[in-house]
């Protein structure tokens, strides 16, 4: 298992420093077309998405984890009032 994760972070360095002298010449390509301003509003659009849609579940799991603890304490009292009887 170690040898294989040896190999893994060898394996992503190579890639990693392959990838970036390539990234390199794209964005030199893209912002001499002016394309980049395509990509970065492309790319802001999709975190936009994303944070959107991470506010939206935040709230709504919220929404559900205070109707269960209301749901509980009702519960809880139902309960007391049956054992009193």
């Amino acid at each position: 298992m170690n040898q294989f994760l040896r190999y893994l972070s060898l394996l992503s360095l190579i890639l990693l420093l392959s990838f970036s002298a390539r990234a390199s010449s794209i964005a030199d390509a893209l912002n001499g077309e002016n394309k980049i301003w395509v990509v970065v509003l492309v790319l802001a659009t999709i975190f936009a998405g994303i944070i959107l849609f991470l506010v939206y579940l935040d709230r709504r799991i919220a929404r559900l984890e205070r109707d269960s603890s209301q749901a509980g304490t009702s519960k809880n009292k139902q309960n007391n009032f049956q054992v009193q009887d």
